[in-house]
């Protein structure tokens, strides 16, 4: 990214009150038609604008100034900044490789089929895709829907597990809480039993293991009496 400078008609203000340089260089530099930079001179333009040094801004150097002055037809340079700032890149919408777009009618058959939770702006991020195409597949209206078999985008390279597993999640939290309905049975309190009782709902009986034991004792007995007998 080319350099630009900081605030250049307040930079032109200060160069043609401080310095010897042209208004063509000054114009080259900070951008602007040197008849402009004539008139801020005239005092005609440029009216209020305080001058902002581009020495102290570490935007000019003295020795790059001095060099200007010293030859009309030298173009100023900036200086190199300091620091660099990284320039904040726009998240573009995920790129597919035209030798993996026609498997992703599989990824996205896969998907609706395995992770129905997931909405179609995920399908969508995940690999590459309209809402139209993953509707269309919903329904089976795609115009291959026929031949279509579903495959793991992961393993298409559609996508990384990580995303995938990042997307399912988010799903799940949107959904909420599961209900004790579709978890299945619960545990019922001593209080319902007991209601469940005097309204003559049938209640699972109990077992007395002490009445068991004794039940097997007394066969036990019967049997060793009956072989005592044969012998």
């Amino acid at each position: 990214m080319a350099q630009q400078l900081l605030m250049p008609k307040a930079t032109a203000v200060w160069l043609v009150d401080n310095t010897a340089l042209s208004f063509d260089q000054i114009a080259q530099l900070c951008k602007l038609h040197s008849l402009e930079v004539k008139a801020i001179a005239d005092g005609e333009s440029a009216q209020g604008i305080k001058g902002l040094d581009p020495v102290a801004t570490g935007q000019l150097s003295r020795e790059e100034i001095a060099r200007g002055e010293a030859n009309g037809e030298h173009k100023l340079k900036l200086s190199e900044p300091k620091v660099r700032v990284p320039e904040s890149k726009r998240k573009a919408p995920r790129y597919t490789p035209v030798s993996k777009r026609q498997d992703r009618p599989n990824a996205i058959l896969w998907l609706v089929r395995n992770h129905p939770e997931l909405k179609d702006a995920q399908v969508s991020r995940l690999v590459g895709t309209t809402k139209s195409t993953i509707e269309q597949i919903r329904s089976r209206s795609h115009w291959n829907a026929a031949n279509l078999t579903p495959m793991d985008p992961v393993t298409l390279g559609l996508c990384t597990q990580i995303d995938l597993d990042f997307e399912v999640e988010r799903a799940a939290r949107s959904r909420g809480v599961t209900t004790e309905q579709t978890t299945g049975s619960v545990l019922v309190s001593a209080r319902e039993t007991e209601n469940a009782q005097a309204s003559g709902e049938p209640v699972e009986k109990e077992i007395d293991a002490d009445a068991v034991f004794a039940k097997l004792s007394s066969m036990k007995r019967v049997r060793n009496d009956d072989e005592d007998d044969l012998l």
